[in-house]
């Protein structure tokens, strides 16, 4: 793969659910590159594919035609190189944290000595060090996803494939959350796409905010987040900041599609 060559390539992707001339189209003729180290964030009208598009990067679902390639290589099902964090933790209770973020690593065959020094990185990246030993019913919803992201991390993948995995905390605790995922981003550069309902958070975290058109889903604006990083409070409060997410927020809710519908 060339220096130039994206991370993730969705080529001409279509996702039809149903079969006869009452089929769903989900995803329609969807075209998108992203690059090795990027941070996209994707947001759209309800309905308009964005899930169904990272369930087919993840390879939890496929194309009904198009392809999506990662590092030249078409997505024929999940693999260890995509990391995948949803809305729910879908942590195992019965596990400690630690036991969590190793469990990846020891469906691998990885030896209990690198499996530890690995855990102990992660544990410690996402900020539950004194919580390592703990069970997930003792943690709060943001420490529960910090442990998801930490388990992700730790098998090493290429690319992380978040689904809104901050759409169920409370407000301050889902500000934490996006700053610690900044953190750890900045640290790791894994290339990472995002979804989310939430304008002001795609804005937050991006280089580009990706626009879904409404159903059937299709590609509606690309905008670039041209902020520095680290992002801070003082960024959110800027009036360049207020000007992309009012540009982001015209493009969501005010398409041509939604006024007819």
């Amino acid at each position: 793969m060339s220096a130039s060559a994206p991370k993730i390539s969705f080529q001409h992707v279509t996702r039809r659910f149903g079969d006869d001339e009452r089929a769903f189209v989900a995803l329609d003729d969807f075209n998108l590159d992203i690059a090795d180290g990027e941070f996209v964030t994707v947001v759209g009208p309800s309905g308009c594919g964005k899930s169904t598009a990272m369930n087919i990067a993840a390879g939890l679902l496929p194309a009904s035609s198009g392809r999506v390639l990662v590092d030249g290589r078409a997505v024929a099902g999940p693999g260890p190189e995509r990391g995948v964090i949803f809305q729910q933790y879908a942590l195992f209770p019965w596990l400690t944290v630690r036991q969590n973020v190793e469990f990846g690593l020891r469906i691998k065959g990885m030896p209990a000595a690198e499996r530890r020094r690995i855990s102990d990185h992660f544990i410690g990246l996402v900020g539950l060090t004194d919580f390592a030993d703990a069970l997930p019913k003792t943690l709060s919803g943001g420490m529960k996803q910090r442990c998801a992201i930490a388990r992700a991390y730790a098998v090493n993948p290429t690319m992380l494939l978040m689904d809104e995995p901050f759409g169920a905390l409370d407000a301050l605790t889902r500000v934490q959350m996006q700053d610690q995922l900044l953190e750890t981003w900045s640290r790791e550069r894994r290339t990472v796409i995002f979804i989310t309902h939430d304008v002001d958070e795609a804005v937050y975290l991006a280089n580009r905010v990706i626009v879904m058109a409404a159903r059937p889903g299709r590609l509606h604006r690309i905008i670039p987040v041209d902020l520095p990083y680290p992002r801070t409070e003082a960024i959110r409060l800027s009036p360049e900041f207020a000007a992309i997410r009012n540009e982001v927020w015209h493009s969501v809710y005010h398409q041509p599609s939604l006024a007819r519908g």
